[in-house]
């Protein structure tokens, strides 16, 4: 395929990676330094925050390029999303998935600096960001697909720092997927209405009238597990706060979704301070045990 990508287009390159809206990214990067503060039993070494954090920033904006080239014919019948790049004619599929291979390989390169056991672990992180855009055709749980990818940076953290993966590890990751799930279905419940109507899949359609219960029981299970990591990695009371405040998120963000879509969305975006308190909570755990 011929070089498509042209430097006249940049601000729809930008608009494809969302660099304009961070919170994926911050969803995203919350549970990876969670993952190195704990392996790391504190503060991780610099060497392996600096390549992570590119990391969550480079593959999150080329899973939004891939995510856009598989929803491009379904993203202009959507109100959210019929201004999108792709959607609106402004960048061609071409131009995408080159975007996406360039994103791909500068995150490639980032494997320089970590152990062979991570770079076996990344094959499986981009095949869950190759695949995840492309089932909401197949199946009604990509938010599910979803979870595992963004969820994945976590074990790639204990191996490069640990050389194992402890029973901790997949705790967290589990706790971090039932988290997922749950906010990336209030996401859904936004587009649902739309999403009937073309034929996609998502847990909002699959819960139904359910939906909000479902989520109060996912929240409630990932709370759970972030107790028992507490637990393993003896953790200090004030992790529990962290827990206790993100508690009261969910009970703020059920309030949000229970009055509109537009407060779905609002609960959406609310998870972004979940993953901070949580992130405190296992940082301050280990400043204050010295």
């Amino acid at each position: 395929m011929r070089l498509a990508l042209k430097a006249a287009h940049w601000r729809y390159y930008l608009q494809l990676m969302r660099l304009e809206k961070p919170i994926g990214t911050y969803l995203l990067l919350w549970p990876t330094w969670w993952a190195l503060w704990l392996a790391a039993e504190g503060v991780p070494p610099l060497a392996m925050l600096l390549v992570f954090t590119a990391g969550v920033v480079l593959m999150r904006a080329a899973g939004c390029v891939i995510n856009d080239y598989a929803d491009r014919h379904w993203d202009g019948a959507v109100e959210r999303t019929k201004a999108r790049p792709l959607a609106s004619g402004a960048v061609s599929a071409g131009e995408a998935l080159q975007l996406f291979g360039l994103l791909v390989l500068l995150s490639a390169s980032l494997l320089l600096w970590l152990n062979w056991q991570t770079v076996l672990l990344s094959v499986v992180a981009l095949l869950l960001a190759a695949v995840y855009p492309f089932m909401k055709r197949y199946t009604h749980l990509p938010q599910v697909v979803l979870g595992a990818a963004f969820s994945w940076g976590m074990p790639m953290a204990f191996m490069a720092i640990q050389l194992k993966l402890p029973l901790l590890v997949w705790l967290l990751y589990l706790a971090n997927l039932l988290w997922t799930v749950a906010y990336d279905t209030y996401y859904a419940l936004v587009d649902r209405p739309d999403d009937v109507k073309v034929g996609i899949k998502s847990t909002a359609i699959l819960f139904g009238d359910y939906a909000l219960p479902i989520i109060v029981l996912l929240q409630l299970g990932s709370l759970g597990l972030l107790a028992a990591v507490g637990d393993l990695a003896a953790l200090h009371g004030v992790y529990y706060l962290g827990l206790l405040a993100a508690a009261g998120c969910f009970v703020y963000q059920y309030r949000l979704a229970s009055s509109s879509r537009a407060g779905c969305f609002s609960a959406f975006l609310h998870n972004h301070y979940v993953g901070m308190l949580v992130f405190a909570g296992i940082a301050l755990s280990y400043v204050l045990q010295g």
